[in-house]
């Protein structure tokens, strides 16, 4: 005896073989009107505006992302400009002196540092400023320093105490993030922000790179 019962299908199975099927609704175009789609208010909608909603919802977060898009398109733009800037600056110094004292300059004006330092391991006469520091390479208070000076790659995020003290002063309570630029045989570069946010673990490092080349490839120049 065979079993003329219709076989139930569960909700489970239906949702996949819509999925599998998603032109069904195009071959029963009656059902689009007939469906009720539940909203998280309580009330009920038909396919067609819910998936117009859906759509609506869609387009505001494609939206929102073209916009930061085109803000970091124009941050970056004007970071490639201000590097443009600083190379030129550097380009007319006519000794280390200068090198040294223009890109602190450049920092502090055309990137908007609020506390920029600078420390060399070799002494350069003419300056006289409190963001600029003698450090031997062998001084013991460069041992804190002693894995990012060694990678030789810009870092970002929180120092502790030791470091901030060191390279920020009576400052340093202040500052509250940093970009550190290690140059091997050189020195080290840091610019703080009060703004915890500002330099953090993980953001792009490519044009601290560019500066920390463009400062190395001008004081080895002087010394020839």
């Amino acid at each position: 005896m065979i079993d003329d019962k219709p076989e139930k299908l569960s909700a489970h199975e239906v949702a996949v073989w819509l999925r599998r099927h998603p032109n069904f609704l195009g071959q029963f175009p009656d059902l689009v009107t007939s469906l009720v789609v539940p909203r998280e208010d309580g009330k009920t909608a038909s396919l067609s505006s819910y998936q117009l909603e859906i759509l609506r919802e869609k387009n505001k977060e494609l939206n929102r992302r073209l916009h930061e898009l085109g803000l970091n398109a124009q941050e970056n733009e004007k970071l490639t400009q201000n590097i443009h800037q600083l190379a030129l600056a550097i380009m007319r110094s006519q000794n280390r002196a200068d090198v040294v004292n223009t890109l602190a300059a450049c920092l502090t004006e055309d990137f908007s540092s609020e506390s920029v330092r600078i420390i060399s391991f070799e002494s350069i006469s003419g300056i006289q400023a409190d963001w600029y520091q003698h450090v031997p390479a062998d001084d013991a208070r460069l041992v804190a320093f002693k894995d990012c000076l060694a990678s030789n790659e810009p870092l970002c995020g929180r120092l502790n105490a030791e470091k901030n003290a060191l390279l920020f002063g009576d400052v340093s309570q202040y500052t509250q993030s940093v970009a550190l630029i290690p140059l091997q045989g050189i020195g080290l570069i840091a610019i703080g922000s009060a703004d915890s946010h500002r330099f953090y673990p993980g953001m792009g490092t490519l044009f601290l790179r560019w500066i920390g080349e463009l400062y190395q490839t001008a004081l080895t120049q002087f010394r020839r």
